[in-house]
């Protein structure tokens, strides 16, 4: 599901709404249950209309509060937008599966955390959702604040290039950590928008290990 343009027909109904891990079933307390019941009503709100294009109104109507209520929880609709954004953001899932990745060599553990981020970006279906409205309704504002919360995560996978068997060029981590993000991320996103809806176009032939070994080695024959 994504976002949709201002000019797209605004949904007024109430959306369906699904437990996500850790909101509508984690929370222990009456308040606790209602802030997630808003956080969960604006995801959906936001994937569909846009976040200029939802209300605290419809918000509220879809949590099953009244408009009132909501501000016993958020001061804004941003203010529940920058929530919604930390508890659905993929790096959410990202960082733990690139921490989690192991491997004795370079090629290892690039393979495999490569392996472990497609998986988590799986885990996210309406990531792209996500990042059309903070990159076209809000300009990235809240991104840098994001990084700042998981970048420490993510320096540590790339630091731990270095530690395993394989020389390095002297490369700056936080450029490899980039490169290594925005090319798996490409991956799976043409993988996703491209090649799962032209399968007979773009036949298979071992792609990923192709842009393990572009990341590794590059696309220049050796000599």
């Amino acid at each position: 599901m994504s976002a949709k343009t201002a000019s797209s027909k605004k949904i007024t109904t109430t959306p369906k709404l699904s437990a996500a891990p850790g909101s509508l079933d984690g929370p222990a307390t009456k308040g606790e249950r209602t802030r997630a019941a808003i956080v969960e009503a604006a995801y959906h709100l936001f994937l569909c209309n846009g976040y200029h294009g939802t209300s605290m109104r419809d918000i509220a109507e879809a949590a099953g509060i009244a408009l009132g209520g909501i501000y016993n929880h958020f001061g804004t609709k941003e203010d529940i937008y920058v929530a919604m954004l930390a508890e659905r953001h993929p790096f959410l899932n990202i960082v733990p599966a690139l921490q989690a990745a192991c491997g004795e060599s370079v090629e290892e553990l690039v393979s495999d955390a490569a392996t472990r981020m497609i998986a988590a970006l799986g885990q996210s279906q309406d990531m792209v959702g996500l990042m059309f409205i903070e990159q076209v309704e809000f300009n990235g504002k809240h991104i840098s604040q994001l990084l700042k919360q998981y970048y420490p995560g993510l320096k540590e996978f790339v630091a731990r290039l270095n530690l395993v068997r394989g020389p390095l060029r002297p490369i700056p981590l936080p450029v490899l950590l980039r490169a290594f993000i925005g090319l798996f991320f490409s991956y799976y996103m043409t993988e996703r928008l491209i090649i799962e809806r032209q399968p007979a176009q773009h036949p298979h032939h071992d792609d990923f290990a192709y842009f393990v070994q572009i990341y590794l080695h590059g696309v220049l024959a050796e000599g």
